[in-house]
C-alpha cells in the first residue's frame, strides 16, 4: 500500500515532522542508503591513499589536482537541472493517477437509465459492468508490474471471472496488432443499443449519456497506455542523471581535507569526514531519488500505485450498484427539522468552540463611517460628466469634439455627402426652377399643409469638422471657419449680407407673413404659436448664449414667388417693430433670381489670416429642433429628421422660410 501520514500531520506543531523522520517503510534512507554508503566508501578510501601511500611529490600533486575541482564544480548547475526535473515528473505523476479509469459515474448512470427488475435488465446491467471492468483490468495489465503478475495470461482472467470462454474466442478471434483493451468498451456500446431497441432504455437522451460516460471511461484506458508509451525524454533523464553523477565523483577528490601545514586557502582544518559533503550528496542524490521513483508510479515500490487494490474495489462497487442497489429505495420519512427553518445540526463537547466564532460577513461589514457623511446628496448638486460650458459648448460635445479629432481623415464620407447634396439641389432645381431642396422628410407633407413654403437657413454652407485638416477655408457666402474648430463653435448664418441682393428686409417679410396669416383663419395653431413666440423673444440678449446642438431643419417649396415664415395668428396686426431685431433674431432670405449660385456655396478658397473673431450663431426662432445639414431625405418617417453627422433623430421643428442662392453645377 502507498505510504499514508496525513493523520500524523493533521495539526502543525512543534516538531511536528519528527515522528516522520524515524519512518522506514518509503523513507528516504530506504532508498538511498546504498548509494550513501558508496559515496562515503569511496571517499574513505581516496582520503586513506592521499593520507598513508603518496609520497610528498603525489601529495604536493594531488592537493593541487583537488583544488582545482573544488574550484570547478560549482559550475555544474545541480539545482537548476533537478529542480526542473522532479517538477515535470510530479506533475505526470499526479496526472497518471486521475487517468486511472473509475466506475463510479458510469454506473451511476446504468443503474438508473436501464430499467427492468426482471432477470433479463440485471442481466444487461451485469454484463455491460463487467465489460467496462474488464477494459480497465487490460489496460491496468498493460502498464502495471503488480497487475501483470496478478494476471499474467487471459486464462488467469478467464478464470477471476473477468471474462467468459465464449468471449474469450470472439476476443482472441479479433486479429489486430495493437493492443485490444477497446474491445470491451464496443461490446458495451452494442448491449447498449439493443437495451435501446428493447425499451430497457426509455429515450435517446438516456442512451446518449449512458454512451457519454463510457467515452469518458474509455478515454482514460487510452491516456494510460499513451502515458506508459511516452515517457519524459530520455536525453533530459541523462542529462540530470550524468550532472548529479559527474558533480559528487568531482566531490570526491575536490572536497578531501588537505594538510594543513601548506597553508592552502580554507584547508586550515583537518576533519577527516566530510560532514556537509555527505549533507549535499542526501540532499541532491535523494532528489535524483525522488524522481526516480515517481517517473513510473506503477511498479511495485512503497509510493506505487495500488493498481491491486484499485481492481478488487472497482469490480466490487459497480456490481454491488447496478444489481444488488437497483431499485433499492429507503423509507421516506420527515427529517428531525421538518419544522424547523433554521436547522442547526449539534456540536460535541470537543467542538464547542466553533460556536464561539461569528460568522463572516464580509470584508467591510465592520467598517466605520463618519455620521456626516452618511446622509445622501441631492442629485441636483451632483455633476458628472459635465465640463465647462464656457463659450457656448454643450455639456455632450467635449466627448463628441474628442472622437472627431481623433478619428481618421473622412474625405470619402465628406465628398460622398457633398455629392448627395448636390445631386438634391439639381432635382429641386429641375422641380423649382430656383429654390434648393430641404433635407426634411416631411417635405411632401409641408408643402400641402402649409401652402409651398420653403425654409433654408440663414447662414453659408456647412464647413468640415470631422476631419484632422490643417487649412482652413473661407466660404463665398459669408465667414471664416477652421476645420479644427469644434462643431459648437462654427457659426451658421454669418455672411449672408454678402448676397445683399437676395435679401429682403425683415420688417417686410413679416407684413406679408401677417397678412397671409389672417387670411387662413386658423385660431388653434395661432394660439400655440403665441405661446412659441413669446418665448423664443425672451432669449433676447447676450449674442454669444449657448448655440443650440444643430441648426433647424430645411423644407422645400413649390410656391416659387413667395416665401414667408409662419407667425402666431392674431386678429390684431402687429406692427414689425415689435419684433427683436437682435442677432438672435433669424434672417429671412427672399428668394430672387440674382441670388448667388450653388458654387459660390459651396466653393472655399485658402486663408491667411487665422485670427478673424468668429461671432456667436443665432438661437433659432420658435425654439427649432437641433439638426444639421448633413441630412438624407427619408420618406417612410415623415415626422422624423435624421441627421448623418450625429447619428440622432429629433422630432420635426417649426418651419422657417429661407430663399438661398439659386443652383447651378
Amino acid at each position: 500500500m502507498t505510504v499514508t501520514y496525513t493523520a500524523q500531520v493533521a495539526n502543525a506543531r512543534f516538531c511536528g515532522f519528527s515522528k516522520l523522520l524515524l519512518a522506514w517503510r518509503g523513507s528516504i534512507y530506504k532508498v538511498l542508503w546504498k548509494e550513501f554508503l558508496a559515496f562515503f566508501a569511496m571517499y574513505t578510501a581516496i582520503s586513506v591513499t592521499y593520507r598513508f601511500f603518496l609520497f610528498d611529490e603525489q601529495k604536493r600533486y594531488f592537493e593541487k589536482l583537488a583544488i582545482y575541482c573544488n574550484h570547478y564544480a560549482s559550475l555544474i548547475p545541480m539545482s537548476f537541472v533537478l529542480g526542473f526535473y522532479v517538477t515535470l515528473v510530479v506533475n505526470r505523476w499526479w496526472n497518471q493517477y486521475t487517468r486511472i479509469p473509475l466506475p463510479d459515474r458510469l454506473m451511476c448512470v446504468l443503474s438508473g437509465g436501464l430499467q427492468g427488475v426482471d432477470e433479463r435488465g440485471r442481466l444487461l446491467r451485469r454484463t455491460m459492468m463487467r465489460y467496462a471492468s474488464l477494459s480497465a483490468l487490460l489496460i491496468l495489465r498493460s502498464v502495471s508490474t503488480a497487475v501483470f503478475k496478478r494476471f499474467p495470461t487471459m486464462d488467469h482472467v478467464v478464470e477471476a471471472g473477468f471474462m467468459t470462454k465464449e468471449e474469450r474466442k470472439k476476443f482472441e478471434s479479433l486479429k489486430s496488432p495493437y493492443n485490444k483493451y477497446w474491445i470491451p468498451c464496443v461490446w458495451f456500446t452494442n448491449l447498449a443499443a439493443l437495451a435501446r431497441c428493447e425499451g430497457r432504455i426509455k429515450d435517446d437522451s438516456t442512451l446518449k449519456l449512458v454512451l457519454e460516460e463510457l467515452n469518458h471511461f474509455r478515454g482514460n484506458c487510452s491516456m494510460l497506455f499513451h502515458y506508459d508509451m511516452i515517457s519524459v525524454p530520455l536525453v533530459y533523464t541523462q542529462v540530470v542523471t550524468l550532472a548529479v553523477y559527474s558533480f559528487f565523483f568531482v566531490c570526491l577528490i575536490g572536497r578531501q581535507f588537505l594538510d594543513p601545514t601548506q597553508g592552502y586557502l580554507g584547508h586550515d582544518l583537518d576533519l577527516y569526514v566530510p560532514i556537509f559533503t555527505l549533507l549535499q550528496f542526501f540532499f541532491y542524490a535523494g532528489w535524483l531519488k525522488v524522481a526516480e521513483q515517481l517517473i513510473n508510479p506503477f511498479g511495485e515500490d512503497d509510493d506505487d500505485f495500488e493498481t491491486n487494490w484499485l481492481i478488487d474495489r472497482n469490480f466490487q462497487v459497480s456490481m454491488m450498484a447496478v444489481d444488488e442497489m437497483y431499485g433499492d429505495l429507503p423509507i421516506m420519512e420527515r427529517d428531525r427539522y421538518w419544522n424547523d427553518s433554521n436547522p442547526r445540526p449539534p456540536y460535541t463537547a470537543a467542538t464547542l468552540f466553533r460556536l464561539r466564532k461569528p460568522s463572516f460577513q464580509g470584508s467591510t461589514f465592520d467598517m466605520a463611517i463618519p455620521k456626516e457623511e452618511m446622509h445622501f446628496a441631492p442629485l441636483a448638486d451632483i455633476t458628472e460628466n459635465v465640463e465647462s460650458q464656457r463659450g457656448g459648448h454643450h455639456p455632450n460635445m467635449a466627448l463628441f469634439n474628442r472622437l472627431l479629432f481623433t478619428a481618421p481623415s473622412p474625405t470619402g464620407l465628406i465628398g460622398g455627402a457633398l455629392r448627395r447634396t448636390s445631386a438634391q439641389l439639381q432635382r429641386f432645381r429641375r422641380r423649382s426652377g430656383m429654390y434648393p431642396p430641404s433635407f426634411s422628410d416631411e417635405e411632401g407633407e409641408d408643402e400641402d399643409d402649409e401652402g409651398g413654403k420653403t425654409l433654408w437657413p440663414s447662414g453659408g454652407s456647412l464647413p468640415s469638422v470631422l476631419g484632422q485638416d490643417t487649412q482652413s477655408t473661407i466660404c463665398r457666402c459669408g465667414g471664416v471657419f477652421n476645420a479644427r474648430t469644434p462643431l459648437m463653435e462654427v457659426q451658421f448664418g454669418v455672411g449672408v449680407e454678402r448676397c445683399g441682393d437676395a435679401l429682403q428686409s425683415q420688417e417686410e417679410i413679416m407684413e406679408e407673413e401677417e397678412e397671409e396669416e389672417e387670411d387662413e383663419g386658423n385660431t388653434q395653431k395661432g394660439a400655440e404659436k403665441v405661446k412659441m413666440e413669446e418665448g423664443n423673444t425672451e432669449v433676447t440678449g447676450d449674442i454669444q448664449s449657448r448655440m443650440p446642438l444643430l441648426p433647424s431643419p430645411l423644407q422645400p417649396s413649390r410656391d416659387r414667388g413667395q416665401t414667408s415664415i409662419r407667425q402666431p395668428q392674431d386678429k390684431t396686426p402687429r406692427p414689425a417693430s415689435t419684433t427683436p431685431s437682435s442677432p438672435l433674431a433669424p434672417r429671412i432670405i427672399h428668394p430672387r433670381s440674382t441670388a448667388c449660385s450653388t458654387q459660390d456655396l459651396f466653393i472655399s478658397e485658402p486663408i491667411t489670416e487665422q485670427s478673424t473673431v468668429i461671432p456667436a450663431i443665432p438661437k433659432p426662432p420658435i425654439g427649432g429642433a437641433k439638426m444639421s445639414f448633413l441630412t438624407v431625405p427619408s420618406y417612410s418617417a415623415p415626422k422624423r429628421h435624421r441627421s448623418v453627422s450625429m447619428g440622432s433623430e429629433s422630432p420635426s421643428a417649426p418651419k422657417r422660410q429661407t430663399a438661398p442662392c439659386s443652383s447651378q453645377n
